[in-house]
């Protein structure tokens, strides 16, 4: 066992780290545990699949005291499926510890929500807006709350949460350690959450030599906006497929699913507008291989961990590189290979090749040749 956990953490957090089989901690968990535990505010920077949910988690349950019946924690998350994966892992970390957590998101019955508060859960997570509407009614009290976490920070300090998320933090006591994760930092969002940290320490990690990646490569296929649909089913029809498909709009994503579902390609859907039963069985239909396509917006997916995903399909290209490097995330992860399809215009097809200049990476045309991923040559 390493020795940040072995010298650092309590029995509990030892044992459930010894029962998952890990050895040393990741680059970001190394960096950003021992300032957590300081009690120091973070802002880390790290690729998809690079442990940062354990790295802000551990030191955060660690610093939780049982015998109080206060809320000492306040995880924030951009989506309801994050904040129910957060809650899981809550509850994976904390066995035998007698922390007690619970989960507030947007659409939940409240009643039941408040019901839960008194409980007097340790640690909460939940989506900025149910947060903020529960400590306005002065029904989750913020006084004693030690560390605010921010996962996937660069979703929660967007224009449309931001100001909720400011006002769930100047709730809390000034001295209080707030904490962000992202897979990228972008300028902006470095200076909105420096704005109501104190002097943070930041952590950078662009690549983690602790983790043993696959072979991700990186591919696109030209094709007009209309022809796209017709790509993507023949994506659905490759041996052993599990494709993650990212669009932008929620109507043009319904479309989408209507006509590959009437063409007899199994598909399962996540957006916002899904109500939380709907959400929870497409991804438990995806995680299980029973549907081999599932149909995402950006923000529905964010922050998953959807293990074994074969194929990234950007149909939408994505808004900035930002958002090729959070999508493309997805796959080639602890090993396994993947692919990285883009579905491209001849504008979207520059951008594209302007991208992967940028991250370094090679991208290749292909051509579907008896369904299979060949190049142009050898179709000829």
């Amino acid at each position: 066992m390493s020795d940040l956990i072995q010298t650092k953490m309590k029995d509990t957090i030892k044992n459930a780290w010894e029962k998952a089989g890990f050895n040393q901690p990741t680059q970001v968990q190394a960096s950003a545990i021992p300032f957590i535990l300081e009690g120091k505010d973070v802002l880390a920077e790290s690729p998809t699949g690079t442990g940062k949910t354990l790295a802000y988690l551990l030191p955060v349950l660690n610093r939780i005291d049982p015998g109080k019946k206060t809320i000492q924690a306040v995880i924030l998350a951009s989506s309801q499926e994050l904040v129910m994966q957060i809650l899981q892992e809550v509850g994976k970390w904390s066995e035998g510890s007698g922390i007690r957590s619970a989960s507030f998101i947007g659409g939940a019955n409240v009643k039941r929500q408040i019901e839960k508060l008194k409980k007097n859960p340790h640690i909460i997570a939940g989506t900025p807006g149910r947060m903020y509407e529960l400590i306005k009614q002065k029904k989750i009290k913020m006084h004693e709350v030690q560390t605010i976490v921010l996962d996937e920070g660069d979703q929660l300090l967007t224009h449309e949460h931001l100001p909720t998320v400011q006002n769930i933090i100047r709730s809390a006591l000034a001295d209080t350690q707030v904490v962000l994760f992202s897979a990228t930092l972008s300028g902006y969002i470095e200076k909105e959450a420096k704005a109501f940290m104190r002097d943070p320490e930041v952590i950078r990690v662009k690549k983690d030599e602790t983790i043993q990646s696959g072979r991700v490569e990186h591919v696109y296929f030209a094709a007009e906006q209309r022809e796209k649909l017709k790509l993507l089913e023949k994506v659905s029809r490759i041996q052993d497929v599990k494709a993650l498909v990212f669009m932008r709009d929620i109507g043009n994503l319904t479309v989408a699913f209507e006509k590959l579902a009437y063409n007899g390609v199994q598909v399962a859907v996540l957006h916002s507008d899904l109500n939380k039963d709907k959400r929870k069985n497409a991804l438990k239909d995806f995680r299980t291989g029973k549907v081999p396509m599932l149909l995402a917006t950006d923000v529905a997916a964010r922050g998953l961990d959807i293990q074994g995903v074969t194929h990234v399909v950007h149909f939408d290209f994505p808004k900035d590189i930002e958002q090729y490097v959070h999508r493309s995330g997805r796959t080639g992860r602890f090993g396994a290979d993947g692919i990285v399809i883009s579905l491209v215009t001849e504008r979207e097809e520059r951008e594209l090749k302007k991208f992967c200049r940028e991250l370094e990476i090679a991208v290749d045309r292909r051509v579907f040749y008896k369904g299979d991923i060949v190049s142009p040559d050898e179709r000829r």
